[in-house]
């Protein structure tokens, strides 16, 4: 009998440890999850931002602005026809 209670026990704990393990474990499950979520997002929002980015780095980037920039700040200017000289070797 008392082998029969030893090994009773024995299971009832082994199912016991075993309903915590599932316990622990689902919940950490969720937690990853969770976290999962929240990296995705963050992922989409700097995506965005990236696009964003990108837009105003081509508006910078026009021949018009440069041109005028150019002209406004550097005081260059297209030459006219008298000012190329052409070179032939």
């Amino acid at each position: 009998m008392k082998v029969e209670q030893l090994v009773v026990t024995a299971l009832v704990l082994a199912v016991i440890g075993s309903a915590v393990a599932v316990v622990y474990v689902k919940h950490h499950s969720r937690q990853l999850f969770v976290e999962t979520q929240e990296l995705i997002k963050t992922r989409d929002e700097l995506n965005v931002e990236w696009g964003m980015l990108q837009l105003e780095r081509g508006a910078w980037a026009t021949h018009g602005r440069i041109e005028r920039l150019a002209r406004e700040r550097l005081q260059m200017r297209i030459p006219g026809r008298n000012d190329v000289v052409i070179i032939e070797e």
